[in-house]
């Protein structure tokens, strides 16, 4: 079995790391390169960095700060928000990004996945999907396509702009739709757990692992050790995402993964400095 990972996130608004709940009541957590270096150290397996205002400012991610913290760190880096076009994709691969996550843009135009995975490779491609629950038998308008769109039996929907525009689009659907693009890896959010630490959304972790044959990112409601297991095991996830019991101290990356190798979980051990 692989490796499950662990992945400190920083999502950032005007050059600082930032957490809220819910994608709201955003709080100040400190600098994004420090950050980023100190999780290296810790022995994070990888690292996302968000900038979560830059779709909704229609402006690019912040190619500075993303070469600040992808100079500080020695492990896997995913930068998101802003990216639009595949050319934007390759500046954030030139500033050391190791992956670019698309979101707002991949469901304005899903054939941006395609060429960005066609020119630089899958592996370089994630698909970031923020998804809300949506009452059972809401429809979506005639402008949705019909393979995507929100249906009776619907759980969950799309929202993008950071989590401010809802789309129509069944969140299962455009899981597997994204897969078959050429997406290398799924991050999927559960916009009602975010943030409020009473753990993941396991329902949509599972739907959606059980849709796609690419790794699945579970992100959004983290509050103790045992939800980051649950995500792994009932939520068939791939990787734990997480923020705030990281960022304030509660637990510790190494505490984490002495928690689930316990429970049976194989994870990387830090190495030996």
């Amino acid at each position: 079995m692989l490796s499950k990972r662990i992945i400190p996130c920083l999502d950032v608004d005007r050059g600082r790391v930032v957490k809220g709940v819910s994608f709201i009541n955003l709080r100040d957590a400190g600098d994004p390169a420090a950050m980023a270096s100190f999780y290296d150290r810790e022995g994070a397996d990888e690292l996302v960095f968000l900038d979560i205002t830059a779709s909704a400012e229609s402006r690019e991610t912040m190619v500075d700060v993303v070469r600040k913290v992808s100079e500080k760190v020695f492990i896997p880096l995913t930068v998101g928000g802003g990216i639009r076009k595949v050319e934007h994709v390759r500046k954030m691969l030139e500033a050391g990004a190791d992956k670019a996550s698309l979101n707002t843009t991949a469901v304005q135009n899903p054939g941006v996945i395609k060429e960005a995975a066609d020119f630089f490779g899958s592996q370089c491609i994630v698909v970031a999907i923020d998804a809300k629950r949506v009452e059972v038998g809401r429809v979506a308008p005639p402008s949705v396509p019909a393979g995507l769109a929100l249906g009776e039996a619907s759980r969950w929907e799309v929202f993008t702009h950071g989590g401010r525009t809802p789309t129509g689009i069944d969140a299962v659907k455009w899981a597997a739709r994204s897969a078959e693009l050429g997406a290398g890896e799924l991050l999927v959010t559960s916009m009602d757990a975010d943030g409020r630490k009473a753990g993941y959304d396991l329902e949509l972790l599972r739907a959606i692992s059980e849709q796609v044959s690419v790794p699945v990112i579970a992100s959004g409601g983290a509050g103790t050790l045992e939800h980051l297991y649950e995500a792994l095991v009932a939520g068939e996830a791939d990787a734990v995402l997480a923020a705030s019991i990281f960022h304030y101290g509660t637990f510790r990356i190494e505490q984490a993964k002495h928690y689930l190798a316990g429970r049976g979980i194989p994870v990387r051990q830090k190495a030996a400095a």
